[in-house]
């Protein structure tokens, strides 16, 4: 598949901000949009952005779709680039990437087949265009024919991550599919979108899809990626990667492979708490944790001890409805111990008023560690 418009004539291409744009009208403002060798669509209005990619792969060109408030430093643009973004940020400065349009449209055939998105479809984009599940979402809904809109109320099919697809649920009465990715689907989340088809895919800005799961089925390799474990760790071969990357990238998640290409993953090796010697993943945790009612999302990470290394800190972000957040986090200490084996279950426990969030809306790890004393 190219990266081309998949619809045509007066079929609605966009639907943002309550106007919209036909498939006609999208396809001109394309070839009118003036040549660059290199485009940049970072700050530009979502519509806008969407013509300016496609107007750079129609000429050959390069274009940067990065945050405007947090750009990489590029040093230079490779050969044969057409997309350039930058890391998401949960993780630390924002690194240069730089892929074909190739190494996305190839695998937007499988990706369609997973998803079941067609050209009837209304896709609701849920962030930013330079956190690139968005940009991917938006881009392969145009190349279906389906209608990019940010429309809730008419939406039937949406891309966010777990914590926004949770409070989507109350305003999106029309969707029957929710693509997830950026963290794993929690079970407060998943039990809330009972009912709709739910397609968790699992990837990186290096590599783009990997593995994806439907329901409540396995998650598994793509048709064309590979996977092999070092030290537990992940590390995977893909013709999606970005221009540069190594031929076996390592993504620096714990994993495991299983027979028929099943992928389990744990989360990130970074990111595991020692406690004593015991190994705590705070994914495994924030899952637990995330899944109690009033619990509107939460953030895990490691405290220094003395003695055992390091304990088990929550640092958790309350739904506003509630009240009585003391007799609320006692509840949810109760539940915790009762779910978790012993060292995992926090020392420590604080509330915010708003976890830091990447622009995907993905919890900002690295950020709340750095504000842990």
């Amino acid at each position: 598949m190219s990266l081309r418009p998949g619809g045509s004539g007066t079929d609605i291409a966009i639907d943002v901000g309550g106007s919209t744009l036909s498939y006609d009208r999208f396809d001109a403002a394309v070839a009118e949009w003036p040549e660059a060798a290199v485009h940049d669509a970072s700050a530009l209005a979502l519509p806008e952005a969407l013509i300016c990619v496609f107007a750079a792969a129609r000429q050959g060109a390069a274009v940067l779709v990065e945050d405007p408030t947090a750009r990489p430093v590029r040093s230079e643009i490779p050969d044969g680039a057409f997309l350039l973004v930058g890391t998401s940020g949960s993780t630390g400065t924002p690194r240069p990437l730089a892929r074909t349009a190739q190494s996305w449209t190839d695998s937007f055939e499988e990706f369609t087949s997973i998803t079941g998105i067609t050209a009837s479809d209304r896709v609701l984009v849920t962030g930013p265009l330079h956190a690139t599940m968005h940009l991917f979402g938006a881009v392969h809904a145009l190349c279906v024919g389906a209608c990019v809109t940010d429309d809730e109320r008419t939406a039937t099919v949406t891309h966010a991550v777990p914590a926004v697809l949770r409070e989507l649920l109350h305003h999106a009465p029309n969707l029957h599919t929710a693509v997830v990715a950026g963290t794993s689907l929690d079970a407060g989340a998943e039990k809330r979108a009972r009912g709709l088809r739910l397609v968790e895919y699992y990837g990186a800005a290096e590599l783009s899809l990997v593995a994806a799961r439907v329901g409540a089925g396995p998650l598994r390799l793509l048709d064309r990626v590979e996977a092999e474990i070092r030290d537990g760790l992940l590390f995977v071969r893909s013709p999606y990667r970005v221009l540069g990357a190594d031929e076996w990238v390592g993504v620096g998640d714990l994993a495991e492979l299983r027979p028929g290409g099943e992928l389990v993953v744990h989360g990130r090796g970074s990111s595991a708490v020692n406690v004593g010697g015991t190994t705590i993943l705070a994914e495994d945790v924030e899952r637990i944790l995330d899944a109690i009612v009033g619990v509107k999302a939460s953030a895990v990470v490691g405290t220094p001890h003395a003695v055992l290394g390091q304990t088990v800190t929550a640092v958790l972000e309350l739904e506003h409805s509630t009240r009585d957040q003391t007799a609320l986090l006692a509840r949810i200490k109760d539940q915790a111990r009762a779910s978790l084996q012993k060292e995992a279950v926090p020392r420590r426990w604080t509330v915010v008023d708003e976890l830091p969030r990447t622009g995907s809306g993905k919890i900002a790890r690295a950020r709340v560690t750095d504000s842990q004393p």
